[in-house]
């Protein structure tokens, strides 16, 4: 049997890379398409090192129609991973219109290119912002979305959502995936592949290492006064080797229903603080922090129930948040060498 072939958009991204590694290893034909807007050439030399093949690589934007339909025409996928967006919360209350065009401009032309071509298998890179404000510690995938959504991040993930069900109405034959995620942290294990970011890092792990590293000053916590245990924000923290076999696992069994939504998440919520104090120890590197104002869009609490993932996709995380911050430890030590 012919090997899968897959396009992977924002494949040298954090996430999509580390999926890259996971769908080389079951196998798969992974061709990536990135612009490198927040992120590095020089991943794909990780890929190859950990993987022995280096992926064909286009650099493109999505916004790039005339360049996104040279790939198509000539090639034939099985099917695409979509991660490339822009992805801060707080950045997108500063530039909406950045975001919408980027994120949703962006994700129409690449359907519009995959109808062109004959593609009609897609996973969709979502998150749980979609939820926005719900009451309820944990979210279940029949939650009502698009509800109260705090920020112009969360509004794009969610009109893409919708986007894609009306697409496939149009079209029996597409079939669509849409995963949401939680909190992606972590590296692999090999110590070689982890979260780089081009710009200011927004999440909270890479901040978390330059300040370990002496890159930052201190660390920034938004806010101490969130209805939580020690006021901080709470987070479903998912290792991102997890969070990518879970891509595999949905590419194995789409298209038995042609839109199929699912949570990846640990069900287990972690404080920002917390997550300071496990570093440390591990580590055994104080991190300076000190709470400043909360940050426009940032919920108290988001945490998953992952339960469907795990009866339809056989998927569950397996990895702690303490492996993650290993690997990340790990990760940092390779990058000093």
């Amino acid at each position: 049997m012919a090997k899968q072939k897959v396009l992977v958009t924002g494949g040298t991204g954090y996430i999509g890379s580390h999926t890259v590694v996971e769908l080389i290893e079951n196998g798969y034909e992974v061709e990536i398409l990135d612009n490198l807007y927040n992120s590095k050439i020089g991943v794909l030399d990780i890929i190859e090192k950990l993987t022995g093949v280096r992926p064909k690589f286009y650099e493109v934007d999505l916004r790039d129609t005339e360049g996104l339909a040279r790939v198509f025409a000539k090639n034939h996928y099985d099917g695409v991973i979509h991660f490339a967006g822009l992805k801060a919360v707080a950045e997108s209350v500063e530039k909406p219109l950045e975001y919408y065009e980027n994120n949703v401009g962006g994700t129409i032309n690449l359907l519009e290119c995959m109808q062109a071509y004959g593609v009609k298998n897609l996973i969709f890179s979502s998150s749980a912002t979609v939820y926005g404000e719900q009451g309820e510690e944990q979210c279940v995938e029949d939650m009502p979305t698009g509800r109260a959504l705090t920020n112009p991040y969360g509004r794009t993930k969610y009109f893409i959502e919708e986007i894609l069900k009306d697409v496939c109405v149009s079209d029996p034959e597409f079939h669509a995936v849409i995963l949401r995620y939680f909190n992606p942290i972590g590296a692999h294990s090999s110590g070689l592949l982890g979260e780089d970011p081009n710009d200011k890092p927004n999440n909270l792990m890479p901040i978390v290492m330059k300040v370990a590293a002496g890159e930052i000053s201190e660390l920034s916590i938004y806010g101490n006064d969130y209805p939580t245990p020690d006021g901080t924000c709470m987070r479903d923290y998912i290792h991102v080797v997890d969070l990518a076999r879970g891509h595999v696992c949905a590419l194995e069994k789409i298209g038995r229903e042609q839109i199929q939504v699912y949570n990846l998440g640990t069900g287990q919520a972690t404080s920002v603080l917390e997550i300071i104090k496990a570093f440390s120890k591990a580590s055994g590197v104080a991190l300076p922090h000190r709470v400043v104002e909360r940050r426009p869009g940032d919920l108290a609490i988001i945490c998953a129930n992952a339960e469907k993932a795990k009866t339809e996709l056989d998927w569950e995380a397996k990895l702690t948040v303490e492996d993650a911050i290993r690997d990340t430890l790990n990760y940092l030590e390779h990058q000093d060498a």
